[in-house]
């Protein structure tokens, strides 16, 4: 696939505003908890959870049967790390609990499991309920997805809790924020990238398809659209990458 300059520029001005970094802000943090909701990217997995077990922060895992969950079997058999888990028949949260515990040595008293969710929305609610149901609503909480779909996920999470009226502070952190570079005019998704976890196509149809659900149309999730979320608002750079890419017919063509 061939991408201009200005393409790379506008995708890379996308993938950071939707991998919602608010960590790296921060010299001095007392997180309760952190949320684990489940994907297929190992890198951003193994980073969360070793951060768990070397801070003692408790972890709550969320994630049923969804699209995501193939692929992170899949994902954990072909790491080393992880090669041993037993994935089969298992959702997400379920495999992530066997990964905190048996690489990372969590303790089970420090992992708790939300495996109904089946999409982003869910794993607020559920997760929510799971913590309402024990009383213990953490006042800050490190949230962390796919670095695509963080900003979407923090979203989610917030809209939740307000309509129960909860109040924690949720800390942004995707693990790491992907890049396109050209290198000899071959493509290459940095960060955390290795073989195996975006393709390029899959990689900008991700872009697209996060950047349309932010919006707050008739075919987004904010009030004016499916009402998922809460409104949403766009940066003027981000808004004017997602028009030229929008407009630019090879790219969307190329990935459909």
């Amino acid at each position: 696939m061939h991408i201009s300059d200005e393409a790379i520029r506008d995708l890379n001005t996308l993938s950071g505003w939707l991998a919602l970094d608010d960590l790296g802000t921060h010299e001095n943090l007392n997180p309760e908890l952190l949320i684990l909701a489940g994907h297929a990217i190992m890198p951003n997995i193994i980073g969360a959870l070793d951060f768990a077990a070397r801070t003692g922060v408790p972890v709550l895992l969320s994630g049923g049967i969804g699209h995501s969950t193939t692929l992170l079997q899949q994902a954990v058999k072909q790491d080393p790390l992880t090669a041993a888990i037993e994935t089969a028949w298992k959702g997400e949260a379920d495999i992530l609990a066997e990964i905190a515990h048996q690489v990372f040595a969590i303790p089970r008293e420090k992992i708790e499991i939300e495996n109904r969710s089946n999409n982003c929305g869910q794993n607020a609610d559920f997760s929510r309920d799971r913590l309402l149901a024990l009383s213990s609503i953490p006042a800050t909480i490190v949230l962390v997805q796919d670095p695509l779909m963080q900003r979407r996920t923090f979203e989610s999470f917030q809209y939740s809790w307000r309509q129960k009226t909860i109040t924690s502070r949720f800390i942004n952190w995707p693990v790491f924020v992907p890049h396109v570079v050209n290198v000899n005019d071959s493509l290459v998704i940095t960060g955390g990238q290795r073989a195996g976890i975006w393709t390029l196509e899959r990689y900008i149809s991700m872009i697209f398809g996060e950047v349309k659900r932010l919006r707050d149309d008739e075919t987004g999730y904010g009030p004016a659209g499916a009402g998922f979320i809460g409104h949403v608002a766009i940066p003027d750079a981000v808004e004017n990458a997602w028009r030229r890419l929008t407009e630019n017919d090879e790219l969307v063509v190329s990935i459909r």
